[in-house]
């Protein structure tokens, strides 16, 4: 069988920066790509790094798209996935995800089971945003901190606790921007409040492991990796390390499909699938991997449908 392949670079701005402590995000840019078998039936798939996070950059992405033939036999395909190195984790999930399209019927793949988690914007804006979030039926929130000044930052968690209607869930993300002594902080405040707090997610960088560990085994709050876990092989080595609390899955960047689910289902991991602010497309491809593997009924991040003018870019 032969498959025509093309792909085209596109490009979506943020209604709102996205504001980490990585810096400041307006344009999200991604590949998208197509595949059409000789029946004429098509298959999209996305490719859509983020490099700051571990994967690799859309100049790479591009220039792996552009080495291949536009045909493409069933067999070089299935060598060009298998080939794909590690270093280009976006490229392995775009390009298995397409090919898993055009394989199978996705009219009986239900999502309705999943609990989204909406993204707040960092700051004191979270104070006047969740109450839109909750109306459009969130019940759990992630909100970016490690962005402003801590004593600021906990005095608007206070405010953000009182406001909360007493069901709601909250995430704190820090992206790997605190201390051991801003962690610390963190994380004993968040302990008098066990019934808001779900997790504080990457709360030290990624080469504090062993430091994140410790506080994992210290304090009651539970910490979620994400930017330790962003790729399949930083998640097995996380887990080689005796990593046994959450892990946070980007699947746009973790890597292969395939890989993934053999390496979920064998070590039943406590697991978050979250978004990469990826288009309608490699959000089908994320959530079906989220519909699989999420056997713990945590709300998935994919709540960001906001970030962008009307909804998700479909493409």
């Amino acid at each position: 069988m032969k498959y025509q392949f093309s792909f085209r670079n596109i490009s979506q701005k943020f209604t709102r920066p996205v504001i980490t402590n990585h810096g400041v995000w307006e344009i999200r840019e991604s590949v998208i790509i197509r595949l059409i078998d000789i029946k004429g039936k098509i298959s999209w798939g996305e490719i859509a790094p983020i490099s700051w996070f571990g994967s690799e950059t859309l100049e790479e992405a591009l220039d792996f798209c552009h080495q291949l033939p536009r045909e493409i036999t069933s067999e070089i395909i299935f060598e060009i996935i298998l080939k794909i190195p590690d270093k280009l984790p976006a490229c392995q999930f775009g390009f298995e995800s397409a090919l898993e399209n055009l394989q199978e019927n996705h009219e009986s793949l239900n999502y309705h089971h999943l609990n989204f988690s909406g993204l707040l914007p960092a700051g004191k804006a979270a104070l006047n945003q969740w109450q839109n979030l909750w109306k459009q039926g969130y019940k759990t929130f992630k909100w970016k901190i490690g962005v402003n000044d801590i004593t600021e930052e906990l005095a608007i968690l206070n405010l953000l606790i009182d406001q909360l209607p007493e069901s709601a869930k909250l995430r704190l993300d820090a992206n790997g921007g605190l201390d051991d002594n801003a962690a610390k902080l963190w994380l004993e405040k968040c302990d008098n409040f066990p019934n808001k707090i779900e997790f504080i997610e990457q709360p030290l960088p990624v080469d504090k492991f062993s430091e994140m560990l410790e506080l994992s085994n210290y304090y009651s709050t539970k910490i979620a990796l994400d930017e330790s876990v962003a790729t399949l092989q930083q998640l097995e080595n996380c887990y080689q390390q005796g990593w046994r609390s959450i892990f946070v899955i980007k699947p746009g960047i973790v890597g292969s499909p395939s890989r993934l689910r053999k390496f979920c289902q064998q070590h039943q991991i406590d697991v978050v699938f979250s978004s990469v602010f990826e288009t309608a497309i490699g959000r089908q491809a994320a959530l079906k991997l989220a519909a699989e593997l999420s056997s713990n009924h945590r709300a998935v991040g994919f709540g960001i449908n906001h970030y962008f003018t009307g909804s998700i870019p479909n493409v």
